[in-house]
């Protein structure tokens, strides 16, 4: 019987029409997105890029842990070893049509060269826009290496 008389009187409408006219009449938030900007996580993943050391030598020792780590396989990498020993990458290249963002190569990375950064305005017109060569990702990380820095000290109490 009180089934009936909910269904008669329509008690979830009722309900449902109070949320809505509380919310109609409470005060809005909204951001201007291109004034405004809302605040960011120190752990958030933008762009991509490869840093360098403070003698101007790329970090990147071509392990290979962030290709072998990425789930989307967005990362393609091939080395050689140099005079003096060392490997160094030849070619590195992501396509950020594939990432995913996951932050997975930024973790396995040992000498912190791959990083994601703060930025998440940038476009591509075509799919090859989006496609970041090593000289790119290092360009990207000469740009912003002082904020990126700044980033991984205000994230290193919580690693």
């Amino acid at each position: 019987m009180t089934n009936l008389v909910k269904t008669f009187l329509l008690g979830e409408l009722v309900k449902g029409m109070g949320v809505t006219l509380k919310n109609f009449f409470a005060r809005k938030e909204t951001i201007m997105f291109p004034e405004e900007k809302t605040p960011q996580s120190v752990r958030f993943r933008g762009l991509h890029a490869q840093r360098r050391y403070p003698n101007g030598e790329e970090r990147c020792i071509a392990c290979k842990l962030c290709e072998a780590v990425c789930p989307a396989l967005a990362i393609n990498i091939e080395s050689e070893q140099r005079e003096d020993g060392t490997r160094r990458t030849t070619r590195y290249d992501i396509d950020l049509t594939k990432c995913i963002f996951c932050g997975f190569c930024e973790e396995a990375c040992p000498v912190d060269a791959i990083v994601e950064t703060h930025i998440l305005e940038y476009h591509g017109e075509k799919r090859g826009d989006l496609y970041y060569t090593k000289p790119m990702l290092l360009a990207v990380g000469d740009r912003y290496e002082s904020e990126i820095a700044k980033r991984k000290a205000a994230d290193a109490p919580y690693r």
